[in-house]
C-alpha cells in the first residue's frame, strides 16, 4: 500500500458510440466508484504501452524545465498566503487578456482546493479525453480551462501526500489537450510547497505574479513567495 492510493475520483473513462464499426466519439463519463490509482497515474487516465523505468529516471536527477505543448507563454499567478483573492485575480487576468484578443487557458493547480469551476461557472462539468488520452479543457467566457475540481466529486476531499501530488501535477501540465494559446495563467496554491516545487522545476515559466494583502501576516508570506521564485530563477512580474 506504500505507492498505492484508494481515491473516489470521477475518473475519464472512454465511451465509443460505433455506427457500422466506425468510432463516432470519445467522452468522458463519471465511474462514481472508488478507483485505485498508482503514484506514476494518478488521475487514472487511459495507458498503453509499459511502464516507464523508474530507476534510470531517478539517476537523471532534477527533469529539464520545457514548455507545455501549444502554449507560448505562462504565468504563475502566486500568494503563498491562502484568502487573498490570488484565484480571482488569475481569473480576471486570465478574462482580461481574452477580451483583448489573446488566446488564453487558465490552469488551476490547486489539488487539495479548486476554485476554478466555481469562479467560472463550470462546478459539476467533466473534461472529455481525445484520440490520445488526454484531457480536453472545458470552456468558458472565451478561456480553456483545466483543474482537479473537473476530476473529482463536489466537496470531496483529496487526501493525497506529496508524491501523488506532483505525479497529478504533472499529468495536469503535460497532459491536457491545449488548443494553440498565446497565455497560460496558472492559478498556483497557497504556500511554496509540493505543487510550486514542480511547476517551478518543471515548466519554462515567462514569470510570477505575487498577490498579496496589506497585513503584515499576508505580507511576509508573500516576501517568501518572492524569495521562492528567485530561487527557482522565475522572474517576478510585480506584487
Amino acid at each position: 500500500m506504500d505507492n498505492l492510493l484508494h481515491s473516489c475520483l470521477k475518473l475519464p473513462a472512454l465511451v465509443r458510440s460505433h455506427a457500422f464499426g466506425v468510432a463516432l466519439g470519445r467522452r468522458a463519463i463519471s465511474t462514481s466508484q472508488c478507483l485505485r490509482q498508482g503514484h506514476e497515474n494518478p488521475l487514472g487516465l487511459p495507458r498503453s504501452g509499459t511502464p516507464p523505468n523508474l530507476a534510470a529516471r531517478m539517476k537523471r536527477g532534477l527533469p529539464e524545465k520545457r514548455p507545455i505543448p501549444n502554449v507560448t507563454k505562462i504565468v504563475a499567478v502566486s500568494s503563498a498566503k491562502g484568502g487573498v483573492g490570488k484565484s480571482t485575480v488569475a481569473v480576471n487576468l486570465a478574462l482580461a487578456a481574452a477580451r483583448q484578443g489573446v488566446a488564453t487557458g487558465i490552469l488551476d493547480t490547486d489539488i487539495y482546493g479548486p476554485s476554478i469551476p466555481t469562479l467560472l461557472g463550470l462546478e459539476g462539468l467533466e473534461p472529455e479525453l481525445d484520440a490520445n488520452n488526454r484531457l480536453m479543457p472545458l470552456t468558458a467566457y472565451g478561456l480553456r480551462a483545466m483543474s482537479m475540481g473537473f476530476l473529482v466529486p463536489q466537496d470531496s476531499p483529496i487526501a493525497w501526500r506529496g508524491l501523488m501530488v506532483q505525479k497529478a501535477m504533472n499529468q495536469l501540465m503535460f497532459e491536457v489537450s491545449w488548443p494553440k494559446l498565446d497565455l497560460l495563467i496558472l492559478d498556483l496554491p497557497p504556500g511554496t510547497g509540493d505543487v510550486q516545487l514542480t511547476i517551478a522545476q518543471s515548466l519554462i515559466l515567462a514569470g510570477a505574479i505575487i498577490i498579496s494583502t496589506p497585513q503584515d501576516l499576508a505580507l511576509r508570506d508573500a516576501v517568501r513567495g518572492v524569495d521562492f521564485f528567485k530561487k527557482t530563477n522565475v522572474d517576478i512580474f510585480g506584487m
